[in-house]
């Protein structure tokens, strides 16, 4: 299910005659990691197993992040997101869900994911390139 784009949803927010009219028509609330992460596999068509493996997660700690028993940090949602092979656009929503910031582009971390999503890297090669620009890898 696609979402509306941040913009046109600031437009009509701009557009109200109060906060509340907006809320109310927008589904404009916290995300929550758990259903999001379980919409992703659903339209994906992957398996949880398969997904926390390839993130190279503990088994029970990956499914206690898919259903909400667990927080993530940054890292291992960065890590999900890889395995799932999210869009810039979802990593940001996912790492947004699970409570953490944003990837950003004037940080040189975050620059490099970035780059490695948006052209389609594994987490192996997002490791190596961090690793080969003196950053702290992800996992």
């Amino acid at each position: 299910m696609e979402e509306p784009l941040t913009e046109d949803m600031l437009a009509e927010l701009v557009d109200a005659p109060d906060p509340r009219a907006f809320i109310g028509r927008a589904d404009v609330g916290e995300r929550d990691l758990a259903p999001y992460l379980n919409q992703l596999l659903e339209e994906r068509g992957l398996r949880r197993a398969a997904v926390v493996r390839a993130a190279g997660l503990n088994e029970t700690f990956g499914y206690q992040i898919f259903t909400g028993a667990r927080r993530a940090s940054r890292d291992n949602l960065l890590k999900i997101a890889f395995a799932l092979g999210l869009t810039l656009r979802e990593t940001n929503r996912l790492l947004q869900a699970g409570g953490a910031n944003g990837l950003y582009c004037k940080n040189r971390r975050d620059a490099i994911v970035i780059f490695a999503i948006t052209h389609g890297y594994t987490l192996q090669k997002t490791e190596e390139e961090l690793y080969r620009f003196g950053e702290e890898t992800i996992g």
